[in-house]
């Protein structure tokens, strides 16, 4: 057994490195590969509405899901993340960042920096309007810049969404499922309305 576990870390770890774009499903965008100082990056244009990047041939029940990741300091205009338990483009499960909240000063926004959502029933306005403060918080560590590149750790398991950002060891979102009927599904690579978005180094085991 815990040779199965190395072998699927270090499979899944060279993930992002090798995929090309024709290792993906889109939806809703389109996705380039680009060097820049030596990483390996999935870069999606730009477009209205959600925009989704599947994995061919990969499902997700539990476990842990990693990916560096970088937005832009434009209001309204940076949602970065990534989704799971997908069952189709509009049915899934994302956890996201608002980088251009990371750094605000509005005490409102600042703890809408990174979100929780179950798409199509939980969205994060109905989220907000029903569940206001429990489904998105401010990001920890908090000196992470909106241009910045960062490292987010997802943990899925027993019923519980986990967030951590640049290895903290404390969550910055801890949160039950909303969805706890689904078990597994796709998973990708996903933006949110007017937004692009830089990811790297996906992994998940």
């Amino acid at each position: 057994m815990k040779k199965a576990i190395i072998i699927t870390w270090l499979l899944s770890s060279r993930l992002m490195a090798q995929t090309q774009v024709s290792d993906f499903t889109v939806f809703n965008r389109s996705i380039s590969t680009v060097s820049e100082n030596g990483k390996s990056i999935i870069r999606f244009s730009e477009a209205k509405l959600e925009g989704l990047a599947w994995l061919n041939g990969k499902t997700f029940a539990e476990g842990t899901i990693e990916f560096d990741a970088k937005g832009r300091d434009e209001l309204q205009r940076s949602f970065i993340g990534v989704a799971f338990h997908g069952q189709n483009d509009s049915t899934y499960e994302a956890i996201y960042f608002r980088p251009f909240n990371f750094q605000t000063t509005d005490p409102v926004r600042h703890i809408h920096a990174v979100q929780y959502i179950s798409h199509p029933k939980y969205a994060w306005k109905m989220l907000r309007e029903t569940r206001n403060g429990e489904f998105e918080k401010e990001i920890q560590p908090a000196n992470v810049q909106a241009t910045d590149w960062f490292h987010a750790k997802v943990e899925v398991r027993n019923g519980r969404i986990k967030v951590f950002v640049n290895n903290a060891t404390t969550p910055c979102l801890d949160v039950p499922t909303l969805n706890p009927n689904v078990k597994s599904g796709k998973i990708g690579l996903w933006v949110g309305d007017s937004s692009n978005g830089d990811f790297a180094n996906l992994k998940f085991f």
